[in-house]
């Protein structure tokens, strides 16, 4: 059992697959329990009690995955995630003060999900199986992608200037699709979603989400 849950760890569904998850957080016992949490899953675990150990890592090889500390003395989680813009791995934010601009800062900076402490061992494990397959999933989406592949309504001016995830969350509303069920298919938390959703519709001046889809079906016929 891990001290946040006093839950037994589950196995992760690719725990023979060895992902690497790096880990970093100034707090001795987090890392602990993250590292008892995900080596008990069959990941490997590195972990890290600041930015530059991480970053002399990272040279050497890129994770699999990263779970990084909002909180942290010195440079920030926010600072550092910005300086891991370039590389290719999966982030996961994990924060004390789950307030919302700081979420919406971590997903504007890159970060791919967003957990607030205390959290479980089943829910860190879930959201780290949803992160390495959402990446899977972009790495192919971005092999495959061609103009054409874009569905036609959301084939508007302007739609280039959006992120990935952004476009990949409108494509979802423009389709039905709540939050919760957004997210299962995108393989992120529904609250990613929620923060997604409202940067689109600040974007778009649209105070909810029928205003956005009038506001882009303008763009596309400006006629009428």
């Amino acid at each position: 059992m891990d001290k946040f849950s006093g839950e037994p760890a589950v196995k992760a569904a690719n725990a023979s697959q060895r992902a690497e998850v790096f880990v970093l957080d100034d707090d001795r016992d987090v890392r602990d329990a993250l590292r008892n949490i995900l080596s008990s899953a069959g990941y490997q675990v590195v972990c890290f009690v600041d930015g530059r150990g991480l970053f002399e890592a990272i040279r050497q090889r890129t994770p699999d995955c990263i779970l990084l500390d909002v909180s942290l003395p010195g440079q920030s989680g926010i600072e550092i995630l910005k300086a891991l813009a370039s590389q290719a791995a999966p982030v996961i934010m994990v924060s004390g003060c789950g307030d919302i601009p700081t979420a919406v800062n971590a997903i504007k900076n890159g970060a791919i999900d967003f957990i607030e402490k205390p959290f479980r061992s089943q829910e860190i494990l879930v959201r780290i199986e949803q992160a390495l397959g959402s990446a899977g999933s972009k790495i192919k989406a971005n092999q495959d992608a061609s103009p054409q592949a874009k569905p036609s309504f959301l084939n508007f001016p302007g739609y280039e200037t959006l992120t990935c995830r952004e476009r990949e969350v409108l494509e979802k509303i423009t389709a039905g699709f709540s939050n919760k069920e957004a997210g299962r298919v995108l393989g992120i938390s529904h609250r990613t979603v929620e923060l997604h959703r409202a940067r689109l519709l600040r974007k778009f001046g649209a105070k909810n989400s029928t205003a956005m889809l009038i506001a882009i079906s303008k763009l596309m016929n400006p006629s009428k």
